[in-house]
């Protein structure tokens, strides 16, 4: 079905030899600033402005969390005292300066909707805090996984409508979706989803399957080991430093993600 909430515009559409005026579905971009306020002192650290993201409207607040969780300024929902979101705007009030790394915030960030990594320094300032894990390995059936793809387009309601946006879904093991969100912004979407999960403590991310909706790119499989997630399946393929922080971190890595078929980068004694 059609979604309501996607922006409409004119365009002209060319089919053989027809040519026709029609009205069409469009993925919408608006940038997002992001920006917190601590208690302190130091005038300098109130009201700063961390994060200029362009991004789908929508679910802002669980963007801001999943990005400070993800770049390891916050670690839990504790430090949150308030949020304020206004136009194409969100202020995170957070706790005192002992229980938030301020030093994260020493480099200046600014992604665009198609890679969130793009002007950092270096990959090495993108290092976090990743929790270790004590749990048994995450064991996923094989057949579970191929079922994933079509699972996956069928919930993406606005990809469904505008054909231009991704998506990240965490399942269970049993191939139940447990949550989804969507963006023009890959990391955006993660972002959502792990900010989702933040807030909602029935929500478990290392006990369920992260479905990416195209490539996997170094930052996505960071953000997700910073959220203690131990499986990743993308109907894209990794690049090599994708595959390299899976390995870091133990994170089942399985790419190019068919009904019929997938590539296991890495874990393959974890797919059953």
């Amino acid at each position: 079905m059609i979604q309501s909430f996607t922006p409409k515009r004119q365009i002209i559409k060319v089919k053989g030899s027809e040519i026709s005026s029609v009205l069409d579905h469009i993925t919408e971009e608006e940038p997002l600033d992001i920006s917190i306020s601590v208690p302190s002192a130091r005038p300098k650290i109130f009201n700063k402005t961390i994060s200029i993201t362009m991004r789908t409207p929508g679910a802002d607040l669980e963007l801001a969390l999943g990005f400070l969780f993800t770049e390891g300024i916050i670690r839990n929902m504790s430090q949150l005292l308030n949020s304020y979101p206004a136009d194409n705007k969100i202020n995170l009030e957070l706790s005192l300066e002992d229980d938030v790394d301020l030093s994260r915030l020493n480099r200046h960030f600014y992604t665009s909707s198609s890679c969130g990594v793009c002007g950092k320094a270096s990959i090495e300032a993108l290092k976090t805090f990743v929790p270790s894990s004590d749990k048994p390995a995450l064991i996923v059936p094989r057949g579970i996984l191929k079922t994933l793809p079509l699972a996956l387009r069928k919930e993406q309601k606005q990809f469904a409508a505008t054909g231009g946006i991704h998506a990240a879904a965490l399942y269970t093991t049993q191939g139940q979706i447990i949550l989804l969100k969507e963006d023009v912004g890959r990391h955006n979407a993660l972002d959502k989803l792990i900010g989702a999960s933040l807030l909602d403590p029935n929500i478990s991310t290392n006990d369920h399957i992260l479905l990416l909706s195209g490539r996997i790119s170094f930052e996505l499989v960071h953000k997700a080991a910073v959220a203690g997630i131990r499986c990743i399946a993308a109907i894209g393929a990794p690049s090599t430093l994708a595959i390299e922080t899976a390995e870091e971190y133990d994170i089942t890595l399985v790419g190019f993600l068919k009904s019929d078929s997938f590539n296991i980068y890495n874990g393959a004694n974890n797919i059953s």
